[in-house]
């Protein structure tokens, strides 16, 4: 694939999460001091949950802001879904002009090297590169959260192949992503991207040096328990998307082991990761219950085997 004169090292996808002013701000800013000297594409799909975008367009004029209002529609999605959030970033990616295109949360604020990191670790053949993911705001909940999504992503993460790369931090060579653009050209789902491209032989990494700060300023018990359930649930009905009723109803029972045997990994690769153990300990009832209300999530998704959300025609019927 030849190089555009005008083609951007990076693209990234900002993926709207949180939503709000404050967590996009947060998040551009870090970026923009990232992007030092590189030559960035910064797409930001938004929905209704992103107000005052024209004060933003003025103070980040180097980001291209993309109305999605029309796209995702809040009363079709609702809380029930968290479907919306894959769609913005299908969105943001079929607009994608960068050689590496990656994806980043608006929660999440990148390191001052991430930029950087990222084309670094795009010099090795691997089509798709995932980074780490650190705790930023110090409390019970918010470490819980933490643990329960980004445990296996805490530094240091062990450099070299994996099986999971998570869409918080993760970036793909262009010709890669694209390869596979069938997977997501409507809704980005990082796991059937990730496994498609492993399926056709490519390499999937952990790049340590990949650092973004996991910022969730206000976070609600109420809020996390909903969504572990919502994304317990996304998580299953992909997974089983054209599967035999058989294997739901195995996969349903087997739910029901999820909450010790999570809970069980989350520690023992916190202890083997020897870094805030006391962090994790204080955490651990939190953890096991925002466990307990994923695996509800998954018995959901495996039973009707629907992610949620609106029923598209390729989901078909439980």
């Amino acid at each position: 694939m030849e190089r555009q004169a005008d083609q951007p090292d990076l693209s990234v996808v900002v993926g709207l999460i949180a939503g709000g002013e404050e967590p996009i701000t947060n998040c551009l800013e870090a970026l923009r001091a990232s992007a030092n000297g590189i030559h960035l594409e910064c797409l930001v799909p938004y929905d209704s949950r992103l107000p005052n975008v024209g004060e933003l367009r003025r103070k980040f004029a180097w980001a291209e802001f993309i109305d999605a209002t029309s796209a995702v529609d809040a009363e079709r999605f609702g809380a029930s879904s968290r479907e919306h959030h894959d769609v913005l970033r299908a969105i943001g990616l079929r607009r994608a002009r960068g050689r590496t295109v990656a994806l980043l949360e608006d929660h999440c604020a990148p390191a001052e090297s991430w930029c950087e990191a990222v084309l670094e670790a795009h010099k090795e053949p691997a089509a798709a590169v995932g980074g780490a993911v650190e705790n930023g705001v110090d409390k019970v909940l918010n470490w819980a959260v933490y643990y329960c999504d980004f445990g296996r992503y805490q530094n240091p993460v062990p450099t070299g192949e994996a099986e999971f790369l998570s869409d918080s931090n993760v970036s793909y060579k262009r010709e890669a992503l694209f390869s596979v653009e069938d997977q997501w050209r409507d809704a980005f789902h990082e796991t059937s991207v990730n496994w498609e491209l492993a399926r056709r032989g490519a390499q999937l990494r952990l790049h340590r040096s990949m650092v973004v700060y996991q910022i969730r300023k206000g976070l609600r018990l109420g809020a996390a328990l909903r969504e572990r359930f919502v994304w317990g649930r996304s998580f299953a009905g992909t997974r089983v998307r054209g599967a035999s009723i058989a294997r739901r109803l195995i996969l349903a029972a087997l739910a029901w082991v999820l909450p010790l045997l999570l809970t069980w990994r989350i520690v023992a690769n916190g202890c083997k990761r020897r870094r805030h153990r006391t962090k994790l300990l204080v955490a651990l009832p939190m953890i096991l219950v925002l466990q307990t209300v994923w695996a509800a999530g998954e018995f959901v998704g495996y039973v009707t085997g629907r992610a949620g959300g609106p029923r598209c025609p390729a989901e078909g019927s439980a």
